[in-house]
């Protein structure tokens, strides 16, 4: 009995837990969208700033990198604005293509841990009323519910407990 109620928990703390995945992925993919759309600006800007001196991208960054030491900080931070813009844009492609059972296979495209954390702080739990979210809801039941009974099965056979006397090890 004892066993039964605790895998029900574990169901229902895996339902709980997985059914939040389609509306967070949702929340990742905006706050994604707005870094990108904000990175482009930059990357745009210093592009257009390259092309008015005759340069291309490649070009300026060489060039402001010979500027002494903050010419070479800038542009190994624009450097890494170009890649993360780069990275980011890629991400946001292969989710915003995706639907939500998709999204779930391409979880490691929520990667970023700035974007991450701050979809996380804003993010508040709710009882999902979408299909994707029962079906995640529905398999995260069955995921605690199993992980749950494995757990006990397992500490049952490493400690004995449950076992008729004449049945356990001396």
């Amino acid at each position: 009995m004892t066993l039964r109620t605790i895998a029900l928990a574990g169901g229902l703390a895996g339902a709980a837990g997985l059914s939040q995945f389609p509306e967070f992925s949702q929340q990742y993919t905006q706050r994604l969208g707005g870094a990108v759309d904000e990175l482009q600006r930059v990357v745009t800007r210093f592009d257009a700033d390259a092309a008015a001196t005759g340069l291309d991208r490649a070009g300026a960054l060489t060039d402001l990198s010979t500027g002494g030491a903050f010419g070479a900080q800038r542009a190994a931070t624009m450097r890494e604005t170009v890649a993360r813009y780069e990275r980011l844009s890629a991400d946001l492609a292969a989710l915003e293509r995706a639907g939500p059972f998709t999204r779930a296979r391409l979880a490691g495209h929520l990667r970023d841990p700035e974007i991450a954390a701050r979809a996380w702080e804003a993010y508040r739990p709710a009882v999902p009323a979408t299909f994707e979210g029962a079906v995640f809801g529905g398999t995260g039941f069955v995921l605690g519910w199993l992980a749950a009974g494995a757990l006990l099965r397992l500490l049952r056979r490493m400690t004995g407990l449950g076992r008729k006397r004449s049945e356990r090890v001396i």
